[in-house]
């Protein structure tokens, strides 16, 4: 419903930013990054926007970087993560390193977060990882050349365990695979292999 809100920022604090929008002020809901982020009061901001519903209950959330927004939305697509964990995860670790520990199958990294256990930090890792795979290859520059073979591999390899392949399996698989992709990217790979396994 809200894409953005562009206006003067009133007053900010750890989990909230009030912004004046032509005359009206709106009170979003933020993490630690993006409050880090946030210019003086009294100066322009835009936040990026999610309205959350539940029953009875609207909540503003906002983000000043739109990888933020995306992965605060990822996270609320998971059973049991609700939009107040999402964003103490988001205030627990920079996007980046979330990303890095999803991608490398690390939830010793996540549930060090305030309120994320063990069974929601693997949960997170389960569901996401190939949901943030596949946001990686919508980015520009995600694709590979002849030098980044072996992380594409690694990389594509790691979604292939994940999914409960013996590495041995996924390595002749990937393996198949790069030698039949013109261009590939992680995406392209694991979809590949995963055919390859499938026919073998």
């Amino acid at each position: 419903m809200y894409a953005y809100f562009r206006g003067e920022l009133i007053s900010s604090s750890r989990d909230n930013a009030i912004v004046d929008v032509g005359g009206v002020a709106y009170r979003l809901l933020i993490s630690n990054s993006t409050y880090r982020q946030l210019p003086s009061s009294g100066d322009q901001v835009k936040l990026l926007a999610h309205l959350h519903v539940k029953e009875d209950l609207m909540q503003l959330y906002g983000f000043i970087e739109e990888e933020e927004r995306q992965l605060f939305l990822l996270l609320l697509s998971i059973s049991g993560v609700g939009p107040k964990l999402a964003l103490a995860i988001l205030s627990g670790l920079p996007v980046e390193e979330i990303q890095e520990a999803i991608m490398a199958n690390k939830p010793e990294t996540l549930f060090g977060i305030s309120g994320v256990g063990k069974k929601t930090a693997a949960r997170i890792i389960l569901e996401l990882r190939d949901r943030i795979l596949k946001l990686q290859q919508t980015r520009p520059g995600k694709t590979a050349g002849a030098g980044s073979v072996a992380s594409l591999s690694e990389d594509a390899l790691q979604a292939l365990t994940t999914l409960g392949f013996s590495r041995a399996s996924a390595q002749q698989a990937v393996a198949r695979a790069l030698l039949s992709a013109e261009n590939p990217g992680v995406e392209d790979i694991v979809r590949e292999a995963l055919q390859n396994i499938r026919n073998h």
